[in-house]
C-alpha cells in the first residue's frame, strides 16, 4: 500500500525520524513541517567570517553505546565522516572536569586516585563510598528523586555536591525534583537487577539494544573518544539530513508550516495548516510535548493533559570569545551546585576540547556560559522580561570570579534558549506509557532522554514495523 507520513517538527528528531522513514521500502511519501524558518531545532551554530564557530545548543555527541553507535552510522551514511572532531578518553578535556564550590574550582576525582583518597570538596574516598554502596538496601518506591536515590546509596556529600551540579549540567534541572528512573534508567536498572550500582555497572545490566557498528564506529572504539564534534559545527548534522531528504525525492520539506490542528479521519489523519489541509497514513509527532497538546482534538483530552505535565526550563547560553589564552585549569569547563548559584548553572571550555572552531589567526578563547534552567524564574525573572544586557553582565562576571579572568570579552552572543530542556520529574514514566497506545508515534526529548543521540535512536523503539532493519533486542 502506498504509504504516506507526516513528520511533525523539524529539528533533529523529525529529521532523523525522516532518514529512517526515507529507507523504509513501505513508505512512499514523507511530509516533513516544520513551524519555523530553520531546520535543526537546538542544533544550532554560528559560523563567523573568520572561521570561529560557536555553539547555541548541543556541543559535543558522545559515541558510546548502541545509540551513541547509531548516531555515527547515520554520520557516515551522510557523508560527514572526514569533518568529524574527535576527542579522546585522554585528552585534557575528558580527563579534567572541574566544580566550584565554596568560591573556589575542585577536579573532579578520575582514575583510581580519586577513589583511593579523599579529594576535595569530598570529605571520603570514593571507593569507600562504592562498598558501603553494595550493602545498601533496594528502594521500594515505585519512582523517586536522583538526590533522595544517591543520598541514599551514596551518601548526601555526594548528592549535594557531584549529583547536583551534573544534573544541571546535563538537564538544567534540580535534582531534588527529577526522576531516576526517568533520567538515569541504566543506574536504576542496576539497583533493581543487581541491588546495587557497583555492581549493576561491574555485571551490566539488562539486554541492549543491538546496533551493529559501521566503520565510523569502530574507528570511535580504536581511538577511544569521549565525545566528537563537526568541523562546522553540529548544525552540520541536520544541515546534511535536511540535504540528503531533499535529494531522496520521497520527503515533502516545508518550513514556516505551523500546524493548527490534527484530527483523526477514516483514512488516517487530517492535518489544518494557516493556508490548507493536508492528510496522512500515519504521523509522527517530533514536536515538544505541550505544543502536540495544543493541536490535538479536544477528543483527547487525558493525552492534551498528560503532554502539558511535562515541564521545560529555559536556559540562558551566553558565548564569549577573549583575546588570548585566559584559563587557569585546561579541562571540560566546571559545573556549580545549587548551593554555590542558583543563576550560573557552568562554564564550558569551548577551546579546550575543539581548538578548531577558534578562529584561524591570533590565539583565543571560547567559553560558554550556561544559566539558568529550574533557577531561571527565581535569579532572572520571566524569560521575556530577561534583558541581553544583564544576562551578558551575569555570565562575564561569572567568569571573572570564577576564572579570574579580569579582561573583558572581544565578543559576545547571548540566546535565550526557551523551554528547550524537558524534566522528567516523579512518574514520568507512568504518563510516557500512556500514549504509546496512540495511532500516532511520539518521538523526542519529552519523552525518552534529552540528549542528542537520545532523540535520533528515538525512531527505533518509537516506529517499530516501518523499518525492518532495525531489531530492537537480541
Amino acid at each position: 500500500p502506498m504509504t504516506t507520513v507526516a513528520v511533525l517538527g523539524g529539528g533533529i528528531g523529525g529529521l532523523a525520524a525522516s532518514y529512517y522513514l526515507c529507507k523504509s521500502p513501505q513508505v512512499t511519501k514523507v511530509i516533513l513541517l516544520e513551524s519555523s524558518s530553520r531546520f535543526g531545532g537546538w542544533l544550532w551554530s554560528t559560523r563567523r567570517s573568520d572561521g570561529a564557530v560557536f555553539e547555541h545548543g548541543p556541543r559535543g555527541i558522545r559515541p558510546a553505546g548502541a545509540v551513541g553507535r547509531n548516531t555515527l552510522n547515520m554520520v557516515e551514511d551522510l557523508g560527514l565522516g572526514g569533518e568529524i572532531l574527535p576527542v579522546t578518553y585522554t585528552h585534557v578535556a575528558s580527563k579534567n572536569r572541574y566544580v566550584y564550590v565554596n568560591r573556589q574550582l575542585h577536579r573532579m576525582p578520575s582514575g583510581l586516585s580519586g577513589l583511593l583518597r579523599p579529594v576535595p570538596p569530598f570529605s571520603r574516598p570514593l571507593l569507600l563510598s562504592l562498598a558501603t554502596e553494595i550493602l545498601v538496601k533496594k528502594g521500594k518506591e515505585d519512582d523517586e528523586s536522583i538526590h533522595s536515590f544517591v543520598s541514599r546509596r551514596l551518601g548526601k556529600e555526594l548528592a549535594d555536591i557531584a549529583v547536583d551540579s551534573l544534573c544541571r549540567g546535563v538537564f538544567a534541572g534540580d535534582c531534588r525534583k527529577l526522576s531516576m528512573r526517568s533520567c538515569f534508567p541504566l543506574l536504576y536498572d542496576a539497583e533493581q537487577r543487581r541491588g546495587s550500582l557497583t555492581l549493576g555497572m561491574l555485571l551490566g545490566s539488562g539486554p541492549a539494544p543491538v546496533v551493529p557498528p559501521g566503520p565510523l564506529a569502530q574507528r570511535s572504539i580504536q581511538e577511544s573518544w569521549a565525545q566528537w564534534s563537526l568541523s562546522r559545527g553540529l548544525e552540520s548534522l541536520p544541515e546534511s539530513i535536511t540535504e540528503y531528504l531533499q535529494q531522496s525525492g520521497r520527503v515533502q520539506l516545508h518550513r514556516e508550516a505551523a500546524v493548527q490542528q490534527i484530527s483523526p479521519s477514516a483514512s488516517g489523519w487530517k492535518i489544518s495548516l494557516e493556508d490548507g489541509v493536508m492528510s496522512a497514513d500515519h504521523i509522527i509527532s517530533a514536536l515538544p510535548a505541550k505544543a502536540l497538546s495544543s493541536i490535538l482534538p479536544s477528543s483527547c483530552q487525558p493525552l492534551i493533559q498528560l503532554l502539558q505535565d511535562i515541564s521545560t526550563v529555559t536556559v540562558a547560553v551566553v558565548n564569549l570569545e577573549y583575546e588570548g589564552s585566559v584559563l587557569p585549569v585546561a579541562g571540560f569547563g566546571h559545573l556549580l551546585p545549587s548551593s554555590e548559584d542558583r543563576g550560573v548553572l557552568g562554564v564550558v571550555y569551548d577551546s579546550v576540547p575543539f581548538p578548531q572552531h577558534n578562529r584561524p589567526d591570533g590565539e583565543t578563547t571560547r567559553l560558554t556560559v550556561m544559566m539558568g534552567g529550574a533557577w531561571f524564574q527565581e535569579v532572572f525573572g520571566a524569560p521575556e522580561a530577561a534583558t541581553e544586557e544583564r544576562l551578558l553582565a551575569r555570565a562575564t562576571e561569572a567568569v571573572r570570579s570564577h576564572l579570574g579572568v579580569s579582561t573583558a570579552p572581544s565578543w559576545s552572543r547571548v540566546t535565550l534558549q526557551r523551554d528547550c530542556i524537558p524534566q522528567y520529574y516523579l512518574g514520568h514514566h507512568r504518563r510516557v506509557g500512556e500514549y504509546t497506545s496512540l495511532s500516532l508515534s511520539v518521538i523526542g526529548a519529552s519523552y525518552d532522554g534529552v540528549s542528542v543521540n537520545d532523540v535520533i535512536f528515538s525512531h527505533n523503539t518509537k516506529i517499530q514495523g516501518l523499518n525492518p532493519n532495525y531489531k530492537e533486542h537480541q
